[in-house]
């Protein structure tokens, strides 16, 4: 249980506002790339042993079609197969987040509908955005989660990521959740995320079912210590922070701060010299996958920091790299 705060699976209830079980979705949702190979196209079987190893690593659930996922690469068609397939290979073994994330509130909301449609436990979304100028106004937002809303039946978490370039405060924040009953989720991962984090529990009150934090994690002790109850980070080492978590809420701090602390070195090479090229790069190598690739233009990582990357990763021996050979 987070220190200072009542638990929140006894006390929450309502549309839009938990999961299957009746309590909000806790835990580790780590987000699934989305496999190629080495020609581009999608590689739907290497896909099903990432979601394969992902829930043999004991996470809460799982996230497809974010910006990890390279959701901005795909073509509508490829979105709609992978996520038909993701979903009919997860079979509810976990709860499946689908990010339905687009500039139009029609398409959101068609998106949302067909996610839902096909399995989804829950969708993510960021407000409104196109390129550097291109934003909705705070009424523009509200009107836009309000028509997503209307198209389905289960939670939306809101992404507040720096990359939309979209200021949402958190009274903001407080008000669609108070507005807006699916509205019950949110994914801090700006600058200060554990203050933004303390600050929305605080006046969101019961309306926040699951306040998480993301950016792979690199902030987890501060956030879970600001009351966070779940965690969005790469498909890297969902093993290592599960143990983080599960130590944490067990009411272990000091053993969550030392699995913290010894994985931080990797987690920090992956955010600021990988980002989402990294889970890819240990999924090859682990023979998850059949390739790293990710889609032009982005870069392939370069030689140096590939073995920069795998030598962090030796040192802990995760997962990633154990799964496809046990």
């Amino acid at each position: 249980m987070v220190p200072g705060r009542s638990d929140q699976a006894d006390r929450v209830s309502g549309s839009g506002r938990v999961g299957a079980t009746g309590r909000p979705y806790t835990g580790v949702f780590p987000i699934a790339p989305t496999t190629f190979d080495d020609t581009g196209d999608l590689d739907l079987e290497s896909q099903k042993r990432v979601i394969d190893f992902m829930v043999d690593a004991g996470v809460g659930g799982i996230c497809i079609l974010a910006n990890y996922s390279e959701q901005f690469a795909l073509t509508d068609d490829e979105r709609e197969r992978q996520m038909t397939v993701v979903l009919d290979h997860v079979a509810g073994r976990v709860p499946v987040v689908v990010t339905t994330s687009h500039f139009s509130s029609r398409v959101a909301a068609e998106r949302s509908r067909r996610a839902q449609e096909a399995g989804a436990a829950m969708v993510m979304l960021m407000p409104p955005y196109h390129g550097a100028t291109q934003r909705a106004e705070e009424a523009g937002i509200l009107e836009f989660f309000h028509t997503v809303a209307t198209a389905i039946d289960v939670p939306i978490l809101i992404q507040d990521a720096p990359v939309s370039g979209v200021a949402l405060s958190v009274p903001y924040l407080v008000r669609l959740a108070a507005e807006i009953p699916h509205v019950r989720y949110f994914k801090i991962e700006v600058p200060g995320a554990a203050a933004k984090l303390r600050e929305l529990i605080r006046l969101g009150g019961d309306t926040i079912a699951g306040p998480w934090d993301g950016e792979e994690g690199i902030t987890l002790i501060p956030d879970l210590d600001a009351g966070a109850t779940g965690t969005m980070p790469s498909a890297l080492i969902p093993d290592l922070l599960r143990q983080v978590v599960d130590h944490y809420r067990a009411g272990r701090r000091e053993h969550a701060v030392a699995h913290f602390e010894r994985s931080l070195p990797l987690i920090n090479y992956e955010n600021k010299q990988c980002g989402l090229r990294a889970a890819k790069a240990l999924l090859r190598e682990g023979g998850i996958i059949a390739s790293d690739l990710v889609r032009h233009p982005l870069p392939p990582l370069h030689p140096a920091t590939h073995a920069g990357l795998l030598e962090l990763a030796r040192r802990l021996d995760p997962l990633i790299l154990r799964w496809a050979r046990a």
